[in-house]
């Protein structure tokens, strides 16, 4: 985490915590069932921990985003998301989420969080607008295509599912996987074209 900030902080990147449920081995992306308070607790752990590193060194700490099988089970749960929303809240910052989901109808309209809608560039989403990951994902994503939807994303608020039908969708920020393996050149084809003004 030190060594994460200090690079960060080297190369003048804002620092956001992505904290997720405690499944080391899974790597966050296996569903767990937890009480709301030991939810909340686990989430201000874990941010706590990351912004003493920040406070040590001067940066702010930017955003906070529910990470793996946290952020998708929150999506479709209310009461997941009013837990999420209690860590997050006495932090001051914005959360990220999916717009049209619990994380939208919780954090923003019933809490007045600062929500940042976000969308995905390299993957697809079904006709409900859940995302769809492959098991064992790491599979590489046509560039030129994660960027023409993402500036779809950001010019219609729209985008085309797998069964080829159009969903509304929120673009504030746009992720891009680090493990996508091609995910250096999607972003790297994202400069020069509108995407890089909305970075959050």
């Amino acid at each position: 985490m030190r060594k994460t900030v200090e690079l960060a902080k080297k190369h003048k990147v804002k620092v956001g915590a992505h904290p997720s449920f405690p499944d080391l081995q899974g790597f966050g992306r296996r569903e767990m069932k937890m009480p709301k308070l030991d939810l909340k607790n686990m989430i201000m752990y874990q941010v706590g921990a990351l912004k003493a590193f920040l406070d040590e060194l001067d940066m702010p700490l930017n955003h906070i985003k529910p990470h793996g099988s946290l952020y998708v089970m929150a999506s479709k749960d209310e009461e997941m998301c009013r837990a999420i929303a209690d860590a997050v809240t006495p932090f001051n910052v914005s959360i990220f989420g999916m717009a049209n989901t619990a994380h939208e109808k919780i954090y923003k309209k019933e809490r007045k969080l600062d929500f940042v809608a976000e969308f995905y560039a390299d993957l697809d989403y079904d006709k409900n607008g859940k995302l769809v990951i492959a098991k064992g994902k790491n599979a590489i994503y046509d560039s030129n295509l994660a960027v023409e939807r993402a500036l779809r994303a950001v010019s219609k608020k729209k985008v085309k599912t797998t069964s080829g039908t159009d969903i509304d969708v929120g673009c504030d920020t746009i992720c891009v996987h680090s493990d996508t393996p091609n995910a250096v050149e999607i972003i790297t084809k994202q400069k020069g074209t509108p995407l890089k003004k909305i970075s959050k």
